[in-house]
């Protein structure tokens, strides 16, 4: 058994062109394939989407992403996409957020919400006085939480960030 490797998260939003250019003009990320249609059709992609999504879904536009360490975001606007009022609800299972690391911490928020996103809380420091590892959660203009670390997630966690004392 090896650990596996991350190859890619899908996120839906409301505008799929507004999100390539927020994802792209913000985080730095690069566009693999640029928005297109699916439609649900016999195609190879028309009936892999039809396993995934049932019968009745009809289109959907899709773009491909990818990050400085090349991990893929699919980025999806389903017909009649809606964004809920609440998108946070961490007691739900499945995904609430994704995280990227940036040594800015502050700079990275601060463009998050030039671009129409929103920083949810004040930054805050894993072990403050001792270590300079900072975190923010953040979203982008589509309700999708982005956390931010400002240093790599085996840093933040091999030294114990939960610990009660020195850490």
């Amino acid at each position: 058994m090896f650990p596996r490797t991350f190859s890619h998260i899908g996120v839906s939003v409301t505008d799929l062109d507004r999100a390539v250019a927020f994802y792209t003009e913000t985080l730095g990320w690069y566009v693999i394939m640029p928005p297109t249609e699916v439609t649900e059709d016999e195609s190879a992609i028309g009936v892999m989407c039809t396993d995934v999504f049932g019968a009745g879904w009809e289109r959907f536009r899709i773009a491909h992403l990818a990050t400085g360490d090349r991990v893929g975001v699919e980025l999806f606007e389903f017909k009649n996409a809606e964004r809920p009022e609440n998108n946070f609800e961490y007691w739900k299972s499945g995904v609430f957020h994704f995280c990227v690391q940036d040594p800015d911490v502050e700079g990275l928020a601060k463009r998050i919400v030039e671009n129409g996103g929103k920083q949810r809380m004040p930054i805050r420091e894993y072990y403050p006085g001792d270590k300079p590892y900072r975190m923010v959660y953040c979203e982008d203009p589509f309700g999708n939480l982005i956390e931010i670390y400002s240093h790599s997630y085996e840093l933040t966690y091999s030294a114990g960030a939960y610990q009660k004392g020195d850490g």
